[in-house]
């Protein structure tokens, strides 16, 4: 069993080596945000950093080899949640690209993007909206690769899979960078997960608390007083 960064783990997830995720136990208390560069002006309403930039740079590469391994010479059409996804998703599909260009088996990707609303503040409310997403009839008989930077209780995501069911793709397929431990998970998981991670609000890497912190490299766990400083 690999070990990384006290408290984190890979495994494979179901018997299945290809699916490895990073597990980042409840008591990891993250890294000293003095070991990073991060915008001035958002000191003090950060508590740590519990993955950073590098890490997630090296995870969303794995992540891409194990779509081309299963994927590899599909067209596919790739779904980017908006906002948060819209990090993750660009970077996995540079990766994906780049991979293709130097390998016997390639994916065209064609882009499309829809938004979901369901938070205010640090709490999901039972109001979700999507956007972007009312007329998807081209996904139709086409391989779909949903794209989420956060999988929390997972209702969203059933919400999602059950309205993208509704235009008959041939596959559908979900890639998340986080997927958080709470306890009352749906079980609705990615088939490609990046990191789980303790229930705690985490932001950065375009993962916002009411639109800010986009602008952060770093996922970084939000404090108390950032939480108040940016209430809505």
């Amino acid at each position: 069993m690999y070990r990384w960064a006290r408290g984190a783990y890979l495994w494979p997830q179901d018997g299945d080596v290809h699916n490895l995720e990073t597990k980042i136990e409840d008591d990891w208390p993250g890294y000293s945000l003095d070991l990073f560069n991060y915008p001035a002006h958002y000191s003090g309403d950060l508590d740590c950093v519990i993955v950073p930039h590098g890490v997630i740079m090296d995870r969303t590469e794995r992540i891409a080899r194990n779509i081309m391994d299963d994927l590899g010479d599909h067209d596919i059409v790739v779904l980017c949640v908006l906002k948060g996804g819209y990090q993750f998703c660009a970077d996995l599909v540079d990766r994906i690209k780049a991979l293709s260009r130097n390998s016997n088996c390639t994916i065209p990707m064609r882009v499309h993007f829809i938004r979901l609303k369901s938070y205010l503040n640090d709490q999901s409310t039972e109001d979700l909206h999507i956007l972007g997403a009312e007329d998807m009839s081209f996904l139709a008989g086409k391989n779909v690769l949903i794209v989420e930077a956060i999988v929390g209780t997972g209702k969203t995501m059933k919400t999602l899979l059950k309205h993208v069911e509704a235009f008959k793709p041939k596959m559908i397929k979900v890639a998340g960078l986080l997927v958080k431990r709470v306890s009352q998970n749906s079980a609705c998981l990615p088939d490609y997960v990046g990191f789980e991670i303790p229930n705690r609000f985490v932001v950065g890497y375009a993962l916002d608390y009411n639109e800010y912190f986009r602008d952060l490299n770093h996922i970084c766990v939000i404090s108390e007083s950032g939480k108040m400083k940016y209430k809505i």
